[in-house]
């Protein structure tokens, strides 16, 4: 592999494989802020390895948080109750939406000190308006350093007071989340009411269940009623101090779509019990397109024995996987269509263009709205590929990356010989470095 492009070998058909995933990026990051307000140490086990989890470590430990290593995929976090020791910090959140909002929540909570945060290009135009705005309500100062509401800014916080909260997460479910967490330690009960739907529910779900988690010891107490969250005040003191977290299950979706394109079986092991993340439900869909998927003691397994078929579906809960099913559409035997992913054109890139931009240099007909695309497959994709390689563009977005990686991976030819070039490889650096690794186990089947 090259830092520059992979040309992506496709894998023999009928092939039977077992693939072991890295933890979720999504659990990792909330249960490093849920341990720095934990009263007490806390190991957590199978903690991702990635740049976005990464970059919260490093911002955490120059805020004062003691963090030791005990392995690769498990650490120690020494709780502080949520109060930061360093008082003044310059933080770069890279282009991690999870750091970017947990982090400025947990900022806010202090009752004093002056922090500079600054971002990726990319995260600077990432929509942060919705917390901003609930945060200066309730006592945060900011100022920006350029575009009003967005990075590089600077954080003077001074507590946060009791009043009822007003948050607009309709661009992204973390703004709430990022409330939702450090709520328990703002004085008396905490209101929130969403002025708008937020999107990703399932993700809002994960944060609740996840501070219930960790507060076993203590009083927990979260209503939800029709976008109203009430939450008493009480402390994180995680019983055992042990938290094991899932395998990511949006990275699963990659190789539980694999048998789309081998016309083989994919034994995902470990995420058979995945209860907090919404992105399990992937496995869903595929099996209405016609992918077999079974539960065993070990895993999922995905199989694939006839000819797989599009339809219509909304990814509005899922919105991290649908780059994974739009990006296998060349190869459906029938059309496809994917709805609700209005807000991934906020995310990493804008998602919903990119994917399209991409397709249209492989299938017929692509259809763009603001909030769905439709995909036409052609019948006879081989004959109007030809022997050129297709170049794909990531935008520094690794899931562009990793879906159009499960494409390649497809024979077109019937003879292993590459069809698909992935330009920027490295960016699944992002949240599964050693994807490529991982995918070439499959291929040569020594998982």
């Amino acid at each position: 592999m090259t830092l520059d492009s992979l040309d992506i070998i496709p894998f023999q058909n009928n092939t039977k494989l077992n693939v072991e995933i890295p933890g979720s990026k999504s659990i990792s990051n909330r249960s490093l802020i849920l341990s720095v307000l934990n009263y007490g140490k806390v190991n957590l086990k199978g903690i991702l390895e990635s740049d976005d989890v990464n970059i919260m470590i490093v911002a955490l430990k120059k805020l004062g948080v003691k963090i030791e290593k005990e392995n690769n995929n498990s650490i120690f976090v020494y709780g502080t109750g949520g109060k930061l020791s360093v008082k003044k910090a310059i933080l770069n959140v890279g282009n991690a939406g999870t750091v970017a909002r947990f982090l400025t929540a947990l900022l806010a909570l202090q009752y004093d000190g002056e922090y500079l945060l600054d971002g990726s290009v990319a995260m600077r135009e990432r929509p942060m308006k919705g917390l901003i705005d609930a945060l200066k309500i309730h006592g945060t100062k900011f100022s920006f350093i350029d575009k009003k509401n967005h990075f590089p800014l600077k954080i003077i916080p001074n507590g946060l007071n009791t009043e009822n909260w007003e948050i607009d997460a309709s661009l992204s479910s973390q703004i709430l989340s990022a409330i939702l967490i450090i709520s328990p330690y703002i004085p008396g009960e905490t209101r929130i009411q969403l002025m708008k739907d937020t999107v990703s529910k399932p993700f809002v779900k994960m944060t609740i269940e996840m501070m219930s988690q960790f507060s076993e010891n203590s009083e927990f107490r979260v209503v939800e009623d029709n976008n109203i969250f009430q939450i008493g005040h009480f402390k994180y003191k995680l019983k055992g101090g042990l938290y094991a977290i899932e395998p990511d299950a949006t990275a699963a979706s990659y190789f539980l779509s694999l048998p789309i394109a081998i016309n083989g079986s994919v034994h995902v092991k470990n995420i058979q019990n995945c209860q907090l993340q919404g992105d399990i439900d992937y496995a869903k869909v595929i099996s209405s397109c016609g992918v077999t998927i079974k539960k065993d003691q070990f895993g999922l397994i995905a199989s694939v024995n006839s000819k797989i078929k599009g339809g219509d579906f909304n990814f509005n809960d899922i919105s991290d996987t649908f780059l994974t099913l739009a990006a296998l559409s060349p190869i459906l035997k029938t059309p496809l269509k994917i709805s609700g992913i209005a807000h991934t054109r906020n995310q990493e890139t804008d998602r919903v263009s990119g994917m399209v931009s991409q397709l249209r240099k492989i299938v017929s007909y692509v259809k763009e709205a603001e909030d769905f695309i439709y995909i036409e497959p052609y019948e006879n994709l081989n004959k109007f590929i030809g022997s050129n390689l297709i170049s794909i563009e990531t935008y520094e977005d690794h899931r562009f990356a990793m879906s159009f990686s499960v494409l390649g991976s497809f024979d077109l030819f019937g003879n292993q010989s590459p069809w698909i070039k992935i330009l920027d490889p490295m960016c699944c650096a992002k949240t599964f470095p050693k994807f490529f690794e991982v995918l070439s186990l499959c291929r040569t089947n020594t998982v």
